[in-house]
């Protein structure tokens, strides 16, 4: 829609045409179909009123039926091995910006809640006008965010045989695809609404089908012409249909009936060429399905597009014949790039299909019959002739690398053993791979693959077994190019568990993908943080965001710990995105108390912002001394000890006790724990089941603090502490002054030790009515358990058998990132702030 006056600006290339604008074609990750609100088709331009795709990495919103007519113009996140450069163009995208958007070059507003309208860059995010983006210089600098940005020429990924979804670790949605397993397609559903629109008598609703393949399958669109007709019109409206941008005069009707649609030979009986008759296409029968074919040509026009090589121009238009070859093709070309004196031998012919959810890339034989190959395609799909292209590119033989994390396996093992598991249980072909990383502490190894069909063997097989009763993952992992980093780039690491607190995460994974690289950010579900790591270990400065609750944060920061050594960036800070249902570290670093929908954007810019501070870790010992009976021979043997990581307090007795009893409520009923009001509840519920219960915990256990004995005072908890946070934000210690202790802070390398009476006491120190009874300061503590007693470490509960517990410093002190106290500066013009401050949340989920 347009206004008459504003007509002559309007600069946006319809879908018909828009294909043919992409130097290089990405393909598009489309997640599930969903329900977006106030979004537009980018094909159709029409309100997504019903199911739609999104793009899990750029800003685009599709219907379902109009999904085959999307662009392959996706953001290009990493070199796939053809294109190597340093410099970065806007990545526009048009629509879908809010009515309150504001254009970068006229300062009008530019966005709009009721049509597609306004550009925004996928990168940096500058909004324009479609009549004002193309005056906007087109280098991009990435924006606000640009030294936290992982720039895709820095990130390698030769990805042939896998899917873009593969590529960024995206979970795959479980339903099939409806183009691929169902009779009727989105095609045909979606074009039904259309054509239905129309209920005048005089018009007359047909089945078009595009080609062979979409006879097969039973797609096609539904096109509503007048009954009276001529074939041009209807061909003409049946081009249209399928986006096709071309002349009419170039294409004819075929008819076939509902019996022959059916039947195995349709496509032997029908690539007989017909005589149409000029006149009216519809006589007495109406005919129930049409199927659109190209006139047979003795010679064409073609483009031949440079793409990779560094030319200055977008493509060669090149006539061809039937006697026209692949390499007659090329010999032709060459002269007109410029090329002229370099051997043919040294280049191929590459037909490449732009799908939107996949490119795919064939080369052409020598003797390849150039018009013939062009009239098996049309005769297979019209639109899928639209979508495809020639290419000449050098003929390197590249190196094929392709990296694989595999997790799951055993721990503690040699290479050669990992080999040989691999060997038995993937069949792994040795020869093929090698084994570039092995972390047998986590038990996991890194495959380097030069083979891409072997790689996406291993990779599919590997989600599909089990290796001593416990599933491998498969990741594929990018290869950055830390050399090439700028100097003051710190990307950020990115780490989201989708699973804490109030499901929020797979949101933020969305908009993370959005503002960042989506090379930098990793599901936690997939493999855990050390994929993550390993991607980002000749990084040499970065900083990790964990979006999660203190458990996802102890997760993180251990496996950093056990991978310390292998980073070239050994000590990066850490921030926290909360979404947890306590969140004590979130609340003491300022974070808050959980995330609520704030705008990523915004949260992205804290975190550039936030400084750096000092953190405590602590080593807690478990030593059962009650033996348990082996599983081997039935002997018992005393259980061996455990060591675990504590980042924000340790709980004995009642604490424990109540963690526990939520853990058991949530392991029955995990489908109910998704949300953070809930989960308190439980909590209080748990809480009043246990209000009257006593257990003398002051004589069950004895403590002893830096080598010194400590009467225990009558109690029913013991906390240790590192953070004057506990249980949602109460402060335990409290913030009386006391002669007896050193103030405590989260890098004195001291922890503090209270005493709480019982769940009533409890409850008053989380209303603020009450501290904790304070017991002891220091940095070594020794505790005997003379009975079995619930014990909690950073939320994580269980019964520890009578034993020592002994607590100490762990090594270096972690490197945390606390929000700034002062508020994000309020931006000056947009001229000074061109790519530093975009309403991202008005394009965002």
């Amino acid at each position: 829609m347009s206004h008459e006056k504003c007509l002559k600006h309007v600069k946006i290339p319809c879908s018909c045409i828009a294909s043919s604008l992409i130097r290089i074609p990405v393909a598009h990750c489309f997640g599930p179909p969903g329900h977006y609100k106030r979004k537009f088709c980018t094909v159709c331009r029409k309100q997504l009123e019903s199911l739609a795709f999104r793009c899990e990495v750029c800003e685009l919103h599709v219907h379902t039926d109009c999904l085959p007519f999307a662009c392959s113009d996706c953001r290009q996140c990493h070199q796939d091995g053809h294109q190597d450069h340093d410099t970065y163009h806007h990545h526009w995208r048009e629509g879908n910006l809010s009515s309150s958007a504001r254009c970068e070059v006229c300062k009008k507003t530019c966005g709009s809640s009721e049509v597609l309208s306004g550009m925004r860059c996928e990168w940096c995010g500058i909004l324009a006008h479609a009549s004002c983006y193309i005056i906007v210089p087109p280098e991009c600098t990435f924006g606000r965010l640009r030294n936290m940005i992982l720039p895709p020429n820095c990130v390698r990924l030769v990805s042939r045989n896998f899917s873009k979804m593969h590529c960024f670790r995206i979970s795959e949605s479980l339903q099939t695809e409806p183009d691929e397993d169902e009779d009727v397609d989105g095609l045909t559903q979606g074009s039904v609404k259309d054509a239905q629109i129309s209920t005048d008598s005089s018009k007359q609703t047909l089945k078009i089908f595009d080609g062979n393949d979409a006879v097969k399958r039973n797609q096609f669109r539904l096109i509503s012409v007048p009954r009276i007709a001529k074939s041009e019109e209807v061909v003409e409206a049946a081009l249209r249909a399928y986006y096709v941008n071309d002349d009419q005069q170039h294409y004819e009707l075929q008819t076939f009936s509902q019996q022959t649609l059916f039947s195995d030979d349709i496509i032997n009986r029908n690539d007989a060429p017909e005589e149409i008759n000029p006149g009216p296409v519809f006589r007495e029968a109406v005919p129930e399905a049409w199927i659109i074919r190209a006139k047979s040509k003795d010679h064409e026009v073609i483009r031949i597009y440079p793409g990779w090589l560094k030319v200055g121009m977008a493509y060669i238009s090149l006539r061809i014949d039937k006697e026209s070859t692949t390499q007659t093709v090329i010999k032709e070309v060459l002269p007109l790039l410029g090329r002229q004196t370099e051997c043919l031998q040294n280049f191929k012919l590459l037909e490449v299909l732009m799908g939107s959810k996949q490119v795919q890339r064939m080369v052409l034989d020598d003797q390849e019959m150039i018009l013939s190959r062009l009239r098996d395609i049309r005769k297979t799909s019209i639109r899928q002739m639209n979508q495809t292209r020639f290419y000449i590119v050098e003929n390197n033989k590249s190196v094929v690398r392709v990296n694989l994390f595999v997790g799951g396996l055993p721990p503690q093992l040699s290479a050669e053993e990992y080999t040989n598991i691999l060997k038995d249980d993937l069949a792994v072909k040795t020869n093929l791979l090698s084994l570039t990383h092995v972390y047998s502490m986590q038990g996991a190894v890194v495959l380097e693959m030069s083979c891409f069909s072997e790689a996406e063997r291993i990779y599919m097989l590997a989600k599909d077994t089990t290796v001593s009763d416990k599933q491998l993952t498969a990741t594929v992992i990018p290869e950055v190019l830390h050399t090439k980093l700028p100097q003051n780039c710190c990307p950020l690491l990115v780490f989201v568990n989708p699973k804490s607190g109030g499901l929020k995460g797979r949101d933020l994974l969305y908009s993370f993908r959005k503002l960042l690289n989506p090379h930098q950010v990793f599901e936690l579900t997939n493999g855990g943080p050390l994929p993550g790591f390993h991607t980002f270990s000749q990084v040499p400065y970065f900083r990790v965001l964990v979006c999660g609750g203190d458990g996802t944060v102890g997760w993180v920061l251990g496996a950093l710990e056990e991978i310390r050594h292998r980073l070239v960036c050994s000590e990066p800070s850490v921030a926290i995105l909360p979404l947890g249902t306590g969140n004590d570290l979130g609340r003491v670093l300022r974070w808050g108390a959980g995330y609520s929908g704030e705008d990523p954007y915004s949260v992205l810019i804290s975190v550039d912002e936030a400084d750096e501070v000092l953190m405590d870790r602590w080593t807690i010992l478990l030593d059962a001394q009650e033996a348990v009976e082996s599983a081997e021979n039935g002997i018992l043997e005393p259980e061996p000890p455990k060591i675990v990581q504590m980042n924000n307090y340790c709980g004995l007795g009642i604490d424990a006790e109540l963690s526990l009893g939520f853990h058991h409520a949530r392991e029955e009923e995990p489908g109910k724990f998704n949300s953070r009001f809930h989960n308190k509840g439980v909590y209080v519920k748990v809480g009043l089941q246990r209000i009257n219960h006593t257990r003398n915990l002051h004589k069950e256990i004895k403590l002893q603090v830096d080598q010194h004995e400590v009467e225990l005072p009558s109690i029913e908890g013991l906390i240790f502490i590192n953070i004057p946070s506990w249980g949602s934000g109460a402060d335990l210690w409290g913030s009386d002054h006391d002669n007896r202790f050193e103030k405590p802070r989260i890098d004195d390398g001291l922890l503090e030790v209270v005493g709480v009476t019982g769940v009533v006491h409890m409850g008053q120190v989380q209303g603020g009515l009450r501290s904790g009874i304070r017991i002891a300061q220091g940095s070594y503590f020794r505790v005997t358990l003379l009975k079995p007693i619930p014990v909690q470490v950073d939320g994580e509960p269980w019964i520890q058998p009578p034993g020592q517990i002994i607590i100490s410093v762990a090594g270096p002190k972690v490197h945390m990132l606390k929000k700034s106290k002062q508020k994000q500066k309020k931006t000056g013009s947009l001229k000074e702030t061109r790519t530093d401050s975009i309403p991202i949340t008005e394009v965002g989920h």
